[in-house]
């Protein structure tokens, strides 16, 4: 699939539905294209062949760079999230209907991620969680509630799973309402780097008793008890499925950082304490992060640690892997898989790679 004399800016693929989405400048004009994964052609389902930006809020043209695109979907719903100057704007289409859109966002710069709740919900992810409305596709997205982050970050990703994971636990993972969102989020503190990872259960984001529109919600009154926050201080890894999260953990260290990894996969679906026949370790207690480092940095008063609760299944590998050697993790509903490289020898910047894949 080429574009000549173009500039590929993002992609998005979701295989469940055959999609390819790609972002493209082209002769300083912005290009959305719908194709189909297993061809050439037009997504079959597709509105038309390319979904038309409109010109950013405030400014009279649809300038975009190349390090601001950033384009993501979930089932009939396609964003591309942009900046300009001093601001973004998030453009959403209901790419199955239409090949336009009114449904915008916009806001000051600043570190941000999005995320999809289902078909009629949207997150806007940075110090704090921004709870939109999309079901109505013909106007902006409807604010519903604001949750307060517990620390201040310098960059925040986010994802969600893209399948559902089946099985025994379907009645939880299918619905939107039941899945896990995981946020993870960094802090720069002098030479040290701070990643802290947010196991989310989004049933927060559908159960709101009354608090749309409210003030933001504060960490405390929403957070411990629907979250398991994990701290690493090196290279995280982390991937999510279903309910289910696979990490890597370091194990020993070095003046040079960790020597290790170990994975752990942790199931938090309800049912996970009644199907693990007698596998794996149940942690309901609560864990503790002393964050008192950068509540002292950043000059506010807040906890000096972080408590959270909820509760899951983990099993942990008695396998440990060299750091240089794993290179990422992914897990699906049936299968871990594991990107591994072999050097030469201790000194040597020769490689090859493999991939091993678990059945779990």
């Amino acid at each position: 699939m080429s574009f000549p004399h173009s500039d590929k800016l993002d992609v998005f693929m979701d295989p469940t539905q055959n999609l390819i989405v790609i972002v493209y400048v082209a002769d300083e004009t912005v290009y959305i294209d719908l194709r189909a994964l297993d061809g050439d052609g037009v997504h079959p389902q597709a509105a038309g062949p390319r979904l038309f930006l409109s010109t950013l809020q405030e400014y009279e043209e649809t300038h975009i760079d190349a390090e601001s695109a950033k384009i993501k979907g979930f089932g009939r719903h396609i964003a591309l999230w942009r900046t300009y100057l001093d601001m973004w704007q998030l453009q959403i289409w209901d790419w199955q209907c239409s090949t336009t859109s009114n449904c915008f966002l916009s806001g000051d710069l600043g570190p941000i991620d999005i995320c999809f709740l289902g078909n009629n919900r949207l997150l806007i992810v940075a110090d704090a969680l921004k709870l939109y409305s999309i079901e109505d596709m013909s106007r902006k997205p409807q604010f519903l509630a604001c949750f307060l982050l517990p620390i201040p970050s310098m960059l925040t990703q986010c994802f969600l799973p893209m399948e559902p994971q089946m099985q025994a636990q379907q009645t939880y993972t299918s619905n939107p309402e039941h899945q896990l969102l995981c946020i993870t989020t960094f802090q720069v503190d002098g030479l040290n780097e701070e990643i802290f990872v947010y196991i989310i259960s989004t049933r927060i984001f559908f159960n709101l008793d009354g608090l749309a529109e409210a003030a933001p919600i504060p960490w405390n009154h929403w957070g411990p008890s629907n979250t398991r926050i994990f701290k690493h201080d090196w290279e995280w890894k982390v991937h999510i499925s279903g309910n289910r999260v696979l990490q890597a953990f370091p194990v020993g260290s070095s003046d040079f950082g960790p020597m290790h990894y170990t994975l752990h996969m942790m199931d938090f679906s309800p049912l996970a304490v009644t199907n693990r026949r007698g596998l794996g370790r149940v942690v309901k207690e609560p864990s503790t992060i002393d964050i008192s480092d950068l509540t002292d940095s950043y000059s506010f008063e807040e906890a000096q640690s972080l408590i959270t609760s909820l509760p899951y299944v983990e099993v942990v590998s008695d396998r440990e892997f060299e750091v240089r050697e794993l290179k990422d993790i992914w897990i699906d509903k049936d299968r871990i898989y594991l990107l591994l490289t072999n050097h030469e020898s201790d000194d040597s910047s020769e490689f090859s790679s493999r991939l091993e894949v678990i059945d779990i």
